[in-house]
């Protein structure tokens, strides 16, 4: 039954590992540490993970409070926008999402001028809206691993970055994380 507990830890910890593209490429080489990050990432991280997530949503689980069509509204809205915000960040920094390397230049243009992460900052929407969606003991349990995941690799893809990228200290100072500033 708890079987999505063991795919989100262990996606979530792949996921972890790809972060430190700037180590492998130093350890193994640009071509080979590029390509363990791809691995971790986008083979077995994501992928895993993801499988977790669909396995706590369809798992028999208590209802923590019973879904509204408002809730359920505001959870697709919630699941929608999210992803459009993957969409538009992904579209932005095309093959470095999928295959990072220390030759990537800084994005800092369109969504990642308003805000660092853009990538997390849709994923942790769209884990408010699946727990809106299907709010059960198993989808809570499942989005409060996800918070602390996307919080632990935002740290750790910082880190990398830095090494990475010289500018992104400065880029640092200017661009809010997670939510862009009014």
């Amino acid at each position: 039954m708890y079987i999505f507990l063991v795919l989100l830890l262990l996606g979530f910890a792949f996921n972890l590992a790809s972060a430190f593209t700037a180590a492998f490429c130093r350890r193994l080489g640009e071509r080979l540490g590029s390509a363990l990050s791809v691995i971790l990432r986008d083979i077995l991280g994501i992928p895993v993970w993801a499988i977790g997530f669909v396995l706590a949503i369809r798992a028999p689980s208590p209802v923590l409070v019973e879904p509204t069509a408002v809730t359920k509204g505001l959870g697709w809205f919630m699941v929608s926008a999210g992803g459009l915000i993957i969409l538009v960040a992904l579209a932005t920094i095309r093959l470095r999402a999928a295959a990072p390397s220390t030759r990537d230049a800084l994005a800092q243009s369109g969504i990642y001028a308003v805000v660092r992460h853009p990538i997390h900052t849709g994923t942790l929407i769209e884990f408010m809206g699946l727990l809106l969606l299907k709010p059960m003991r198993t989808t809570a349990l499942a989005c409060l691993l996800g918070l602390v995941w996307v919080l632990v690799q935002t740290k750790l893809e910082e880190t990398d970055l830095l090494q990475r990228l010289p500018a992104y200290r400065e880029y640092m100072k200017k661009v809010p994380r997670y939510l862009p500033r009014f």
